[in-house]
């Protein structure tokens, strides 16, 4: 197996997905870049643990109606499906789309929200933003509900064009108003009785499971309004399309794509005022989106089958989410083939490094790129990272081990120790500094299982290991 050619899927394994065993690595790159890019789009027989299994043996996530469950439930699914780019595609979405239990305050309904990204995420971006704004999660957490024809409520209106869409600056605050009104009659359905069972806690045991989308006809303002220089009587579909036909929109879920599956790009409220790292590559982005009609699936294959994209300069450019990177370190341990009550701690964890699913700080989203990092979030990274892939328990550490003690064993020199401990944990590259000090540890360490489990541990510490 050529080395560049391992190299290049595990890039694209990071980005695309959570990381790869490198048995997984070199399966891939038998089969090919591009026949690997097919499969994480349209994977031949998509599977994972499985919700009935994971509620079989905790009963908390049946309901899944507090702030912990359904975020239990979803790292699960990152750790054991074998559709990666489906789970990191909603991830994607969650952070554009950011939507939170202290306001919502119903798991479930986060978590039908997160299987709609999963089911629409890669589809036509028209209709994403529709089912979008029929999403009870996003009606109570942008205050549609109380968004009427007599009254209107600015709050959704003015994300979709500015956090969800187009960006500032590409339209007005008189678009805001009548986009707004174009919405009015979007609400959820029963909601005043669905309260008063939430007020007198009488939702069990099946959970709140009433929420849905309705449409009040009599609560619709049916008149004309002017939105992007054009007079109608729009409803919300209207404003929706009119919405994806701009060029505005392309180059903003473009820098998006980007910034998640490329290289870290500045927090979005700096866009309007800062140039894109690489404007060439949302040209060819920008394009994907109108010659596909707004498929994002396709928008992918482009990015990904890219120059831009395979380019070694931008490998380990983007650090990675705490979601990210607990999933991918769970991944190569093996540790959850099956429910295990330890999801909760680490879950925990990733709260600890500055991320809890269904809980973004603010409409925002999370800030990523060096966002993610200062004193106290790197620390419990490496000390996460070091202890769950130097525990010699696992079946995935064992696998690791047994992998690299098979080559040579004892008569291994410090230095093809330290690149199959690297290859074992994804193909790692490192820099010359991070390389010499590993290399200058496995000169004092052993070959024994307990001493490869340490050289693993020192190098799943290093930068390159918290990148993507």
């Amino acid at each position: 197996m050529v080395k560049n050619d391992t190299q290049l899927i595990s890039h694209l394994m990071r980005r695309a997905g959570f990381g790869a065993t490198y048995k997984e690595i070199e399966t891939y790159a038998a089969q090919g870049y591009d026949a690997t890019v097919e499969n994480l789009i349209d994977p031949p027989s998509p599977s994972w643990m499985g919700d009935y299994l994971a509620r079989r043996f905790h009963h908390e996530q049946s309901g899944m109606m507090g702030p912990w469950g359904n975020g239990d439930n979803w790292l699960y699914r990152m750790i054991t499906t074998t559709a990666p780019l489906h789970e990191k595609v909603a991830l994607f979405w969650h952070g554009i789309f950011a939507t939170g239990y202290p306001k919502v305050i119903h798991g479930k309904m986060l978590s039908n929200q997160i299987r709609m990204f999963r089911h629409y995420g890669l589809g036509n971006f028209r209709t994403l933003l529709v089912e979008l704004s029929k999403d009870p999660a996003m009606i109570l957490w942008l205050d549609n509900y109380d968004n009427h024809k007599d009254a209107i409520n600015e709050n959704f209106g003015r994300e979709l064009l500015e956090l969800f869409s187009m960006g500032v600056g590409n339209y007005s605050e008189d678009d805001i108003k009548d986009a707004s009104r174009a919405f009015t009659g979007w609400t959820i359905g029963n909601s005043e009785y669905m309260i008063l069972r939430s007020e007198r806690d009488s939702d069990w045991p099946y959970g709140r499971i009433s929420w849905h989308f309705d449409f009040h006809s009599e609560d619709h303002d049916d008149g004309e309004k002017e939105f992007l220089g054009r007079k109608g009587r729009f409803n919300g579909e209207d404003i929706v399309d009119m919405i994806c036909e701009q060029e505005s929109t392309a180059r903003f879920i473009a820098r998006h794509m980007y910034h998640f599956f490329v290289a870290d790009e500045p927090p979005v409220p700096s866009w309007p005022y800062t140039p894109p790292r690489d404007p060439a590559a949302i040209d060819t982005l920008t394009q994907a989106y109108f010659e596909n009609n707004y498929d994002i699936e396709s928008m992918l294959r482009v990015l990904f089958t890219s120059a831009f994209f395979k380019a070694e300069d931008i490998r380990y450019e983007k650090i990675k989410s705490p979601a990210e990177f607990v999933a991918g370190v769970l991944r190569l341990t093996g540790e959850f083939d099956r429910p295990r009550r330890e999801i909760m701690d680490r879950a925990r964890q990733m709260l600890y490094m500055g991320q809890h699913l269904h809980n973004p700080p603010s409409v925002e989203g999370w800030h990523q790129g060096t966002g993610w990092l200062d004193t106290g979030t790197l620390v419990e990274r490496i000390n996460f990272a070091s202890e769950q892939v130097g525990d010699l328990n696992k079946t995935g550490v064992k696998v690791m081990i047994d992998s690299i003690a098979s080559n040579n064993g004892v008569d291994l020199s410090s230095e093809q120790l330290v690149d199959l401990c690297l290859e074992q944990l994804g193909e790692i590259s490192v820099s010359d500094t991070s390389r010499a000090i590993l290399i200058k540890f496995a000169e004092q360490g052993d070959r024994s299982p307990e001493g490869i489990a340490s050289m693993l541990r020192l190098s799943a510490s290093t930068d390159e290991f918290q990148r993507a």
